[in-house]
């Protein structure tokens, strides 16, 4: 569903950031803003998000820059917005990986509509990597995540998890050796923005350590970092796809 996406908009100018912010949240969905690429970056580290719009000309490293960047690392899909209308900006900026581009002044009922045509391009894309991942399994220390039967395997035993559990571990499996807080850990697990005295992953945590830790009261594999959240410490590896021949 593409209501409630949660939209990163990014644009040195205040009244355009906050026009587009309340204009999109009154089409229900989530919205952040970052007033320039740094600060962008910043939020993108520490969230997830499903679509960012992004100014071109902004003070600093300018949005095709960031958009480069979100190319290369995979992130969401981009729409740029620029205040020039020349073909040469807008071609240079899909030719980097840009999703769709809009020119200033413009409509924020053409904008609504491109963000919609692009999120659901992007579902489909999700669906189908969703798909892809479904026979991905993960080793670490003494145990192999099955992504097809979310669940633990230790030779031959096996231990069912939660869905929170699996999205949980499956989260910490992709960022091993990574301190995650637990605002990241409630967006890229949930998806949503974290509620205050939001408890679920401490229980969640406390849930798997009492099933992968050899001493539960004393946990090596997920530590507790204190005052910034928590850390995978095992070496992980990725089994893309063997189990579906296996």
């Amino acid at each position: 569903m593409t209501a409630g996406a949660h939209i990163l908009v990014v644009d040195d100018h205040r009244d355009i950031r906050d026009l587009v912010g309340r204009y999109l949240r009154r089409q229900g969905y989530r919205t952040s803003k970052a007033k320039d690429a740094s600060d962008a970056r910043c939020q993108l580290s520490a969230g997830a998000f499903e679509l960012v719009v992004l100014d071109i000309m902004m003070p600093g490293e300018d949005g095709l820059s960031l958009c480069r960047y979100l190319r290369e690392t995979n992130g969401p899909p981009v729409i740029l917005l620029s205040a020039m209308a020349e073909d040469t900006d807008r071609i240079v900026g899909l030719e980097i990986g840009a999703d769709d581009y809009l020119s200033k002044p413009f409509n924020p009922r053409e904008l609504l509509a491109r963000i919609r045509a692009v999120l659901r391009r992007s579902e489909k894309g999700r669906a189908r990597i969703e798909q892809e991942e479904a026979h991905n399994s993960w080793t670490f220390d003494r145990w192999r995540l099955s992504a097809s039967e979310r669940a633990l395997f230790n030779g031959i035993n096996k231990i069912s998890l939660s869905s929170g559990e699996f999205k949980l571990l499956r989260t910490l499996l992709n960022r091993p050796n990574q301190v995650l807080s637990r605002d990241q850990l409630l967006d890229l697990t949930q998806g949503r923005a974290a509620k205050a005295f939001d408890r679920a992953i401490d229980n969640q945590i406390s849930r798997l350590r009492q099933k992968i830790e050899r001493d539960p009261a004393h946990p090596t594999l997920i530590q507790t970092i204190w005052g910034d959240g928590y850390m995978l410490c095992a070496h992980v590896q990725s089994n893309a796809r063997k189990e579906a021949t296996s």
